[in-house]
């Protein structure tokens, strides 16, 4: 018997429809039946587009072929502009914040084919590796409820993991596209700076913590489905003037050697996570990859710096109007790290000239090892609002991300891949490479796949 249309990658759906084995329609039914069945345990979908959603599916059904994506359904995280619902943002105050046009991404989805199913939850402001607000309430993870489903994009994972959605779009500036991946056992990009254009919200302009280090990018069950979502979505728009046409394919390396970090230092990988990653070492080593493990340069540097961009462009006014929108909670947490970053202040042109520095580098140790394959997360994923404590939350964040912080601070590109289950929880590593060399990261992670079992869609545990 045929797996069910809601276990089908986008890829595959987009096959079926385009060769009228199933119609749009079907498919779009298909995922909505799957959100009234699964999305009252796990609180991932925020608001179903039933309506258009079916418009558009017979529009598909009866229309010439758009694109690669036709008749396809696909979620959009709630701080992405899309004409007809609000962009939230996971904020009371936003609850009816309903944009004039769609963001980049959105767009260019649809002229792909795709069709908008529904709205994704995030944590407030997307400022957590949590996902919970007072406007949406609580995502839980679909494979233990009581650990977090990662953020800040957790409610696109976790319906991405449910089968929910085939394919979505997230974003992140520490982790907010990689950390539900890991958490929720699906895969996601995490494009070079500028591959993809990013525009706020209603178009508001940003400061330079968001215009470097903040992308968005595809979510989905699949590296295939990740291969095809950049190939649409990338690419200049005036709306982001940092947005650059590149070619998504480079040169093949002059050396096929694959660095695996199995050790950060300051931190206890957890065993499994070093398990997958010299699995994925194996995979590599036999299609001719020499595989060496060894330490990244400078870990502990680029975080520094990760954690002097993000607060440059802080002031007082700022702080009062972030906590204006958010719990006193997440406040507390923000405020820490700005006070603790004040206390060994670089001025804005030392932060970026050292960035500036890092990445030159890292760009030298892709030289040497053009793929890097190593943890998502320093730990496994932690019981819900543990980020929140006073006492410990902001050291949990920002060592969990202690890997995920190059991808943003250099501007790499990176794939969070779910590899199988252990322990009742999935498992995954991370593929870096060189800005501009998704492609190398692409093709790591689709080897890598090929020998791993693809742990989701799943059912999800109910919370208790």
């Amino acid at each position: 018997m045929p797996d069910p249309l809601w276990r089908r990658t986008a890829v595959e759906l987009a096959g079926l429809i385009r060769d009228r084995e199933v119609s749009s329609r079907e498919v779009v039914e298909a995922h909505l039946d799957r959100i009234v069945e699964v999305n009252g345990q796990v609180n991932a979908v925020t608001l179903v587009l039933e309506d258009t959603a079916l418009a558009a599916a017979d529009a598909a059904d009866g229309g010439e072929n758009l694109g690669p994506l036709h008749g396809v359904p696909f979620t959009i995280k709630e701080n992405i502009d899309c004409v007809g619902s609000p962009t939230t943002q996971g904020v009371p105050a936003l609850a009816d914040a309903m944009p004039p046009s769609d963001a980049p991404v959105v767009q260019r989805m649809k002229r792909a084919g795709a069709i908008p199913l529904a709205r994704t939850n995030l944590p407030e402001l997307g400022g957590r590796l949590d996902t919970d607000n007072l406007l949406r309430g609580r995502t839980f993870n679909p494979w233990n409820p009581a650990l977090t489903p990662g953020g800040s994009s957790g409610g696109e994972a976790a319906a991405l993991a449910t089968g929910m959605s085939p394919i979505g779009l997230g974003n992140d500036i520490l982790g907010s596209l990689r950390n539900p991946a890991y958490c929720c056992g699906i895969t996601s990009l995490k494009p070079s700076a500028g591959r993809i254009p990013c525009v706020l919200p209603m178009g508001v302009d940003a400061g330079m913590a968001v215009q470097a280090m903040l992308v968005e990018g595809p979510m989905a069950r699949s590296v295939a489905d990740l291969r095809l979502g950049l190939s649409i979505l990338a690419g200049r728009d005036v709306r982001d003037p940092r947005s650059v046409d590149a070619p998504l394919e480079g040169p093949e390396p002059t050396q096929r050697r694959a660095a695996l970090v199995t050790e950060i230092p300051g931190f206890d990988l957890p065993a499994v996570t070093v398990a997958e990653i010299r699995r994925a070492g194996e995979v590599l080593a036999a299609d001719g990859w020499r595989v060496e493990e060894v330490q990244p340069p400078e870990l502990d540097r680029v975080n520094e710096i990760w954690n002097y961009v993000i607060v440059a462009d802080q002031d007082e006014e700022s702080l009062r109007e972030q906590e204006e929108l958010i719990t006193p909670q997440l406040a507390t947490v923000f405020r820490q790290i700005g006070e603790r970053i004040a206390s060994a202040p670089l001025s804005n042109a030392a932060i970026h000239a050292e960035r500036s520095r890092l990445s030159r580098v890292w760009s030298d140790f892709f030289g040497a090892y053009p793929v890097a394959i190593g943890p998502t997360w320093t730990c496994l994923p932690w019981p819900i609002d543990s980020d929140l404590d006073p006492e410990t939350g902001m050291d949990l964040t920002l060592g969990t991300a202690h890997f995920i912080s190059p991808g943003n601070v250099l501007g790499l590109p990176a794939v969070a891949l779910a590899t199988g289950v252990a322990d009742g929880l999935p498992t995954g590593v991370q593929v870096y490479a060189d800005r501009w060399r998704e492609d190398l990261c692409l093709a790591a992670a689709e080897q890598i796949e090929a020998a791993s079992r693809t742990p989701t869609p799943i059912d999800p545990v109910p919370p208790a």
